[in-house]
């Protein structure tokens, strides 16, 4: 019997090679298989050259958690990789169920990674530094009414709010409604930071207001951050402030 081999769930950031941190590049490194998203395996295969590769499409993540246990089990050595970071809508989740259904013991390491959200926030400035809320308007697999009840509470509690998944192609409506709910507790001027791409090449940034939001391009590489009162946007940059005297 094969001795169990383990996974390491990576989080490779938001794409660009520079923000994956050594700790990830050392568990790919150390791996022999490669799992993952076919997008998320081509931005590294610089770094996995020689390495058994497994990939499939979207909607797949159970079935790529259920092989990179089995291949564990055999005895491989495996790196799961996630964009961003993967226990934030990423994979560590999911594999660690996978793991538990499955009734494995294979070994388990999570190795954290560069959020959207934190790159986006980079490149706007400093807009998270108070209390925030991240929420995803894809309504795959949390129905709209609890999405939209969690904007309610986020809008009524003055939270900087962040989206991910804020449009599809076929998912239009969300974020028209997500705008007009924000309106009922923030100002029309509100600030409103929409980055497209973050830290993944060519960034496209947009610093505009509440009322002004879908006038811009939103879609599903776009992060869209929406300040709290006392969010502010000078020289540039969108800051939130914490409370310091300066």
């Amino acid at each position: 019997m094969n001795k169990a081999g383990k996974v390491w769930v990576v989080g490779l950031g938001p794409g660009d090679h520079s923000y994956i941190t050594p700790e990830a590049k050392n568990a790919i490194a150390a791996a022999d298989t490669i799992v993952g998203y076919k997008t998320y395996i081509d931005l590294i295969k610089p770094l996995i050259e020689g390495k058994t590769m497994i990939s499939n499409g979207m909607r797949r993540e159970v079935e790529r958690c259920e092989t990179a246990v089995k291949l564990a089990e055999e005895g491989r050595e495996v790196a799961l990789v996630s964009s961003g970071d993967p226990g934030i809508y990423g994979m560590a989740g999911i594999l660690l169920e996978v793991k538990e259904q499955l009734k494995s013991d294979i070994a388990v390491e999570i190795i954290p990674g560069v959020t959207a959200v934190s790159a986006a926030a980079a490149i706007l400035g400093a807009p998270l530094m108070h209390d925030f809320a991240i929420i995803s308007l894809s309504d795959c697999l949390t129905d709209w009414d609890r999405i939209r009840k969690r904007i309610h509470c986020a809008a009524d509690g003055d939270f900087v709010i962040a989206l991910y998944n804020p449009k599809s192609s076929q998912r239009v409506t969300h974020i028209e409604e997500t705008k007009e709910i924000l309106l009922t507790y923030k100002s029309p001027d509100t600030p409103v930071g929409i980055v497209r791409n973050a830290k993944r090449g060519q960034s496209e940034v947009t610093m505009t207001k509440l009322e002004d939001m879908l006038t811009h391009k939103i879609d599903m590489l776009t992060i869209v951050i929406i300040g709290n009162s006392n969010t502010y946007i000078k020289n540039g940059k969108m800051i939130t402030p914490r409370g310091y005297s300066v």
